[in-house]
């Protein structure tokens, strides 16, 4: 291998996986993870519901024209936060530099493991067995000089593939794929590079950049030398989360204020306790909202003082929520979420502040313990409780 050994191992349709593991009357048929009957959308789908030309991020309602047959369950995300964070201790048992992108995704510079653990294919496989062993899930893993390619060549076979791309063959590999392969390059651009005849990683390489100026403007070199496989981005082990958040969308419109605000707790409830586990207190309080005909809404104010009391982030929330709805009087909500940001430290967020007026209330610490301990469904407040079904 080249000076770095960057790995990419990226988990196979992995909530769909996990679903298809736990209930073997889902294996081998068409598998989405979502949202409702019509109205939400696709978080995973199956490899089987693939072949239907269904994807993530596709509305539900178009994922069931495509395949009358197809079979869904609801995300059970605390589930496979803890899968995870197996297949996470599985990365760490062979290197400590590992940048985590997602619950089933990350990358792992094992440079200096290989003196211990053997070749990075030799390091990709056990990977791939550990997890395998521990989970019964299946990876694919990208191995290549730099993070770029890595992540490129985790997606050339998957599912449960292994791909090796060295500096010495990178054009050689690269060049006849297709240039979506490229990140940052969306629908958009692509039909526009298509209108010029630029379709393969060799046509962007190769083209002139007064050709592809227009398209790309000051990132035409940057886009040029990920054509070319050149990225000397490092594997960032650690990264600071920016913003904490929770939305939902609704199987039917919100349209009592009651209701609203029910969710709005909800959600609140959901955010904050990631703030509180990642001992982080927020600065500023969004909420976001969006009616039947799909127009979108943020509203937000600062926090002073910081915090991550549900209490507090809920007050916050509801006054914004409250003017609003003064302003789009009869709105019917069809997307409802909370988010927080300008992050900080819980200890730090306190230094300056009078006492007792960041920290969790008694009741919020007594919440998250139990639910740590028996599940998220283990205690609810009253206020939340909902007669009818109709949310995902």
């Amino acid at each position: 291998m080249d000076s770095r050994c960057i790995l990419h191992v990226d988990m196979d349709a992995f909530y769909a996986s996990v679903e298809q593991r736990d209930n073997p009357d889902l294996r081998g048929k068409p598998l989405v993870v979502g949202g409702g009957q019509n109205r939400g959308v696709v978080a995973a789908a199956s490899y089987e519901s693939r072949d239907y030309g269904i994807h993530s991020a596709m509305p539900m309602a178009e994922a069931r024209r495509r395949c009358p047959h197809l079979l869904s369950v609801r995300p059970r995300m605390s589930h496979y936060k803890s899968i995870s964070a197996e297949i996470f201790e599985v990365f760490r048992e062979f290197t400590p530099t590992v940048e985590g992108l997602s619950l089933d995704e990350a990358f792992l510079d094992v440079t200096a493991s290989l003196k211990l653990f053997g070749t990075a294919i030799d390091i990709a496989g056990d990977i791939k067995q550990r997890i395998h062993d521990r989970t019964e899930l299946t990876a694919s893993v990208g191995v290549a000089w730099n993070k770029l390619v890595a992540k490129i060549a985790s997606d050339l076979d998957k599912p449960d593939g292994l791909v090796v791309i060295t500096a010495d063959k990178a054009h050689e590999r690269l060049d006849p794929l297709p240039v979506s392969v490229i990140p940052g390059i969306g629908r958009e651009t692509l039909a526009r590079l298509h209108k010029i005849d630029i379709r393969t990683v060799a046509d962007l390489r190769l083209a002139n950049n007064r050709v592809i100026e227009p398209i790309f403007g000051r990132f035409t070199k940057k886009t040029r030398d990920r054509a070319a496989g050149i990225d000397d981005r490092p594997v960032v082990s650690s990264r600071a989360e920016k913003s904490i958040s929770a939305e939902e969308t609704y199987d039917q419109d919100l349209e009592i204020l009651h209701d609203m605000e029910r969710e709005l707790l909800r959600l609140t409830e959901r955010t904050c306790r990631r703030l509180r586990k990642a001992t982080l207190q927020a600065g500023t309080v969004q909420i976001k909202i969006r009616q039947a005909d799909f127009s979108t809404f943020t509203r937000q104010r600062i926090m002073r003082p910081p915090g991550n009391g549900t209490d507090q982030i809920y007050d916050a929330a509801r006054t914004l929520l409250t003017t609003w709805l003064k302003d789009n009087p009869g709105a019917r909500i069809r997307l409802l979420g909370v988010g927080t940001s300008k992050l900080v430290a819980a200890e730090q967020a306190d230094l300056f502040a009078e006492s007792g007026t960041t920290t969790a209330a008694p009741v919020d610490k007594a919440v998250d313990e139990i639910r740590d301990r028996f599940g998220d469904a283990s205690v609810s407040r009253a206020r939340i409780l909902d007669p009818h079904e109709g949310r995902h």
